[in-house]
């Protein structure tokens, strides 16, 4: 490549082009979470920050949530066979373990001229993922698609009569897809600001199902197929402290990155989170209610939540040309992440 080309690929804006969402037909209301729980509606409403949430049947797994959000693109934004790259970056508890559901993916979309490969760290990923693409499309000239898909099947590995896993009750399932191309015109991805703090690796865990912990009658028996908090006041104790400063400083970082600051910050678009911590994050970075995109009637997707934040925004015309958008999100483990998008549209 010479220094023109070079130059020409640099210049080209590669950004989210199109977003889409799907959702299974099943629908938990807090009322639901109430019977199965023993938790006040009111209280899963108001602290929880969950009106309802959907739950998908026997019938459809993470990698057909993650097609069926995906088939809304191929089918009117992009033809197949022009995808270069598909990432899969959704749930890893997927239709089978030890298996990858990106050839499935690519398969079931007829995108005949990508390679599939999954990225997965979790509920923090789908920022990571936009600078993945954005890093690939500037570094490969052939590469021109990329689409990121992701499913999540969570409510599946919620035990309710777990108290430990208090906090994971608002686990729903759906799927996504957002086009990631070179020459768009709907948003520029800017800078990414990604920490790890590798001390929380074993909080947050499905005891079972591993190398450690093989499937056995006893595993099952004792309901170690899921997910679980070994010691939850310990870790609240060692997170407490750290998780707001850490989102503040991924979502600062990256819009310095960016050549902004929270003065420029017009939209939110984080993981859902209980709504004590969701107005904290609000308040630290000097932003209202409206300023954020809180899914509020569909739960904690893993990564999926920024994506779907997305979409929202932008079919409720929250977006202006100008606007500076910031995707964050956190992973068990533990990772923060955020990543600036420059929106250069009108929403639909």
């Amino acid at each position: 490549m010479n220094h023109l080309e070079a130059n020409t690929i640099h210049d080209q804006t590669i950004g989210v082009e199109a977003t889409s969402v799907f959702f299974p037909e099943g629908v938990e209301t807090a009322e639901c979470l109430a019977e199965k729980t023993g938790i006040p509606a009111r209280i899963i409403i108001e602290k929880f920050g969950l009106y309802q949430k959907h739950v998908a049947d026997d019938t459809l797994h993470a990698s057909d949530l993650a097609v069926l959000a995906a088939q809304q693109l191929t089918g009117s934004v992009i033809d197949p066979s022009e995808i270069d790259v598909i990432i899969y970056f959704g749930s890893p508890h997927k239709d089978y373990y030890v298996w990858s559901s990106a050839p499935k993916i690519t398969y079931e979309l007829k995108a005949t001229n990508a390679y599939g490969f999954e990225m997965m760290n979790v509920s923090s990923c789908f920022p990571i993922a936009l600078k993945v693409a954005k890093d690939m499309l500037t570094a490969d000239a052939s590469i021109e698609n990329i689409l990121l898909v992701a499913g999540c099947k969570e409510s599946q590995i919620v035990d309710y009569d777990n108290p430990r896993s208090r906090f994971m009750f608002n686990f729903a399932d759906g799927g996504t897809a957002a086009l990631v191309k070179r020459g768009a015109t709907k948003s520029r991805i800017l800078h990414s600001c990604v920490i790890t703090d590798g001390s929380f690796h074993d909080d947050v865990r499905v005891p079972a199902g591993g190398s450690r912990h093989k499937p056995s009658h006893e595993t099952v028996e004792n309901r170690l197929h899921y997910i679980d908090v070994p010691n939850p006041s310990d870790m609240k104790e060692r997170l407490d402290p750290i998780s707001i400063p850490n989102f503040v400083h991924v979502v600062e970082k990256a819009l310095a990155k960016s050549n902004r600051s929270l003065h420029d910050l017009k939209l939110l678009l984080p993981l859902h989170t209980k709504r004590s911590m969701f107005l904290e994050l609000l308040e630290r970075l000097q932003l209202s209610e409206e300023q954020a995109v809180y899914l509020d009637h569909y739960g904690h997707l893993s990564a999926l939540d920024p994506c779907i934040g997305l979409h929202v925004a932008q079919q409720e015309g929250r977006l202006a040309p100008g606007d500076i958008v910031v995707a964050v999100s956190a992973g068990t483990g533990y990772t923060w992440a955020a990543t600036v998008l420059e929106w250069l549209a009108e929403s639909q």
